[in-house]
């Protein structure tokens, strides 16, 4: 792995983790928070997870297939739990979103730890 590639999967990583914490910060029933910053928050989340799937479903793309299978799962899970529920997301389903995030970044890290 190139250092150019460990450096694009550090950043990957910090963009979910900051997503998670983001999504952990607008929960309902927080301390100010509002339905507009829940809906930022799930919004962000969304983006970020299509731009993962855009980008691991291209042709250079070198992860191996198994890997790139289950990260279009987990995108497309995270877009349409996104959609469906909007900011009446459920907490059990606003949980789930936060702890893909904290899992695949920490997957995410520990690849990079490798590689060095």
């Amino acid at each position: 792995m190139t250092a150019e590639e460990l450096r694009a999967q550090e950043e990957d990583a910090y963009c979910l983790m900051e997503a998670a914490v983001m999504l952990d910060q607008a929960r309902p029933g927080q301390d100010g928070s509002e339905v507009s910053v829940l809906e930022a928050a799930l919004s962000n989340n969304m983006d970020l997870w299509v731009a993962i799937r855009a980008t691991i479903t291209q042709p250079a793309n070198s992860l191996p297939d198994d890997v790139k299978k289950n990260l279009v799962r987990l995108s497309k899970y995270v877009v349409s739990t996104t959609r469906k529920q909007g900011s009446a997301i459920t907490e059990h389903a606003l949980t789930t979103l936060i702890n893909i995030n904290l899992q695949i970044s920490e997957g995410l890290l520990e690849g990079a730890e490798k590689s060095d």
